[in-house]
């Protein structure tokens, strides 16, 4: 694995849904913020805290970068997904060897599931109007 110069950073862009998620990379101890606030302030529930952070221990990078990450769009649960995404990203333009690894992981792969748009002549998608045979 190469090492990063001092000020040297890696970007990478993430996004799920509608949430769009702006990540920089740099060495240092692990430090993670989320536009302009620590990681367990923007994300209060652990199991999303866990989902950013799985990217890093899957290449045993926990507590080695820094990540800084803007976000932006959607909701709190697609941002994490959306950070996630990025930081997977950043992580291959940082070392071109983790690829196969977050490949297979899965974390490289952009979610494509969006909310389906509303139909005309239905309330929503696909849900009709109630019927009334009498």
């Amino acid at each position: 694995m190469r090492r990063l110069a001092k000020e040297e950073k890696t970007y990478g862009t993430g996004k799920r849904k509608t949430a769009v998620a702006r990540v920089w990379l740099s060495p240092g101890t692990g430090n993670i913020l989320v536009n302009g606030l620590p990681m367990p302030q923007f994300l209060p529930v652990l199991s999303l805290q866990e989902r950013v952070r799985e990217p890093l221990e899957t290449v045993q990078l926990v507590g080695r970068v820094d990540i800084v990450a803007k976000t932006r769009g959607g909701g709190i649960r697609g941002q994490a997904d959306a950070i996630r995404h990025g930081i997977a990203k950043a992580l291959v333009e940082y070392d071109g060897g983790l690829h196969g690894a977050l490949r297979q992981a899965g974390f490289l792969t952009r979610d494509p599931r969006v909310k389906e748009r509303k139909k005309y002549g239905r309330k929503r998608a696909r849900r009709g109007f109630q019927f009334s045979k009498r």
